[in-house]
């Protein structure tokens, strides 16, 4: 594997170019939990668009351009742009793929064609060793890592969808997953809810979302922060 284009020992803020307008006002909300201006941009194709609507300097463009503007592509400085023709990876992919960095947020993926949500969740499972978190309006959904314990509010919502067959255990939801295997063309753990303010789950596999309310960033982000449980780069 060649170098990241994008080495940071802080997390990084990744742009897609979904829904812009629901991705603008999700970050005029992030600046209320994160030093968005202190942090490294990328964006992924056609996300370098939100990123000069919102004002943020890009450290990097990467992406097979075909969502780029030609307005865009003229006022971003050449030098950080990384044109990766691979049709075999979305966007969301080449871009992940090229940040080395504590924690990713992305911003843009939602709320615009389902298709292209449907792969960016995928894009969650495929490295499962880079910590991302993608944020909507109404939910902040990553990887689920080996072993998490967060401190949410007993009637929260807490949904984990598996992506492949996966199981694991569970403290403090009204319906635990003990015992049980999760899998997309079977049973689900969708809207479950939070009966102990302190919930622990232990995952077996890195195939299962976690899908909080908006609200809950901040405890996924002290959560993440004291979890040293972390997937490994996945084989293949």
């Amino acid at each position: 594997m060649t170098e990241e284009i994008v080495i940071s020992d802080s997390p990084v803020l990744l742009l897609g170019g979904a829904d812009r307008g629901g991705a603008l006002r999700q970050l005029t909300t992030l600046r209320h939990d994160l030093p968005l201006d202190r942090m490294p941009v990328v964006a992924a194709d056609g996300g370098a668009g939100l990123a000069r609507a919102a004002g943020l300097p890009l450290t990097a463009v990467i992406g097979d351009f075909d969502s780029l503007t030609d307005e865009d592509r003229a006022a971003i400085d050449p030098a950080v742009l990384h044109h990766t023709p691979d049709q075999l990876t979305t966007d969301f992919d080449k871009a992940l793929s090229e940040i080395r960095a504590p924690l990713v947020f992305g911003v843009g993926f939602t709320g615009g064609r389902l298709d292209h949500q449907l792969a960016v969740m995928t894009g969650l499972t495929l490295q499962p060793d880079r910590r991302c978190i993608v944020i909507g309006d109404e939910d902040i959904t990553c990887l689920c890592p080996p072993d998490l314990t967060l401190d949410l509010t007993p009637g929260d919502r807490l949904s984990l969808y598996p992506m492949a067959e996966v199981g694991g255990r569970s403290e403090g939801l009204d319906w635990p997953i003990d015992g049980l295997r999760l899998r997309p063309d079977g049973r689900v753990g969708t809207s479950n809810r939070v009966s102990d303010g302190q919930i622990r789950l232990q995952i077996d596999a890195p195939r299962m979302l976690l899908i909080l309310p908006r609200p809950a960033l901040r405890p996924l982000l002290a959560g993440l922060s004291l979890s040293d449980a972390r997937w490994p780069v996945r084989a293949g």
